[in-house]
């Protein structure tokens, strides 16, 4: 078989283990199409995603339509063989699905039909799931609908924050460029149909679902909604009106005398916090209008007189 022609499309940090198994596997990625750059931080600077960092670091072009839908013939001249998507961020129009001759394939990690959308690491950590799957799957017009070629399971541990469990599925997705996309080329793969009347949906982490309640989530809860957020965008609590982040916590289970959200105190470089079956314990914070900071820096400012305060 001739080298295959790859368009590749994706976003994040994720993505690029996908984008650079494909250029460790021999195949001649053409192009790379990535969401365009965003602000970030007080200054609004804008930020390259990493995928089109990577690309540059390579001499592969790179395209970044705002709507793809309005760009579509750009992709399709370039008239790629096969394209592979991993968390790019903008649905795929059928006109450049239907172009490829070999398809268009995705990196999905999720046990589909379980998590179709755009947050399926952090929905499955937010619901405290201890078991996913990344999946080698067809495009389709439906979002994450096609038929799945490949699945290759993984554990999701007690501890594990939505960040971690995406570094730890970085080998799978190589994996399944490696063992089983030569399959899907050579046509020995038989797809698998999905089951619709098992689908799950996982859309992208909504403003307001950073916010957690310590009045109305238990311990559990609680801590399994913090894990799915961070690093990004990093849940957070009210405390006295204004935000507070927490950027890396633990849970102990037990009973609490205090009202949930109340601040126990500070020990072993942790902020405690009780919890409606717990306490939850608080590593790294960011109050608003701050520098994040560990706890123990925080009870040397502010912190040693919020003793007794209480979260929302």
């Amino acid at each position: 078989m001739d080298r295959i022609r790859v368009v590749f499309f994706g976003t994040t940090a994720y993505s690029c283990a996908v984008f650079a198994q494909l250029l460790e596997e021999g195949y001649e990625v053409i192009a790379a199409v990535s969401q365009p750059d965003k602000p970030v931080g007080r200054k609004h600077e804008l930020k390259e995603p990493p995928v089109k960092v990577f690309a540059r670091e390579h001499q592969i072009p790179v395209l970044q339509p705002a709507r793809l839908t309005e760009e579509a013939d750009s992709v399709i001249s370039l008239n790629p063989d096969l394209i592979v998507t991993c968390a790019y961020g903008q649905l795929i129009p059928v006109s450049i699905l239907e172009a490829p001759k070999f398809g268009c394939l995705n990196i999905h990690p999720s046990p589909l039909p379980k998590y179709r959308g755009g947050a399926p690491i952090q929905r499955a950590v937010m619901n405290g799931d201890d078991y996913t799957e990344v999946c080698l799957m067809e495009m389709a017009e439906r979002m994450d609908s096609g038929e799945v070629y490949a699945r290759i399971p993984a554990e999701i541990g007690p501890d594990v924050t939505s960040s971690e469990l995406f570094q730890q599925l970085e080998a799978p997705a190589r994996q399944l460029i490696k063992e089983y996309l030569p399959k899907y080329l050579d046509g020995t793969l038989q797809g698998e149909v999905q089951d619709e009347s098992k689908v799950v949906i996982a859309p992208n982490i909504k403003r307001e679902e950073e916010q957690v309640s310590f009045r109305k989530e238990s311990i559990d809860t609680l801590y399994n909604h913090l894990r799915g957020l961070i690093d990004e965008p990093v849940g957070y609590g009210i405390l006295n009106g204004k935000r507070v982040k927490f950027a890396r916590v633990r849970k102990q289970n037990g009973t609490v005398k205090e009202a949930p959200g109340t601040i126990l105190g500070f020990a072993d470089h942790a902020m405690r916090i009780a919890a409606d079956g717990g306490v939850l314990l608080v590593y790294e914070l960011q109050m608003e209008g701050k520098a994040r900071m560990n706890a123990d820096a925080f009870y040397n400012g502010a912190g040693r007189n919020l003793v007794g305060a209480q979260f929302e």
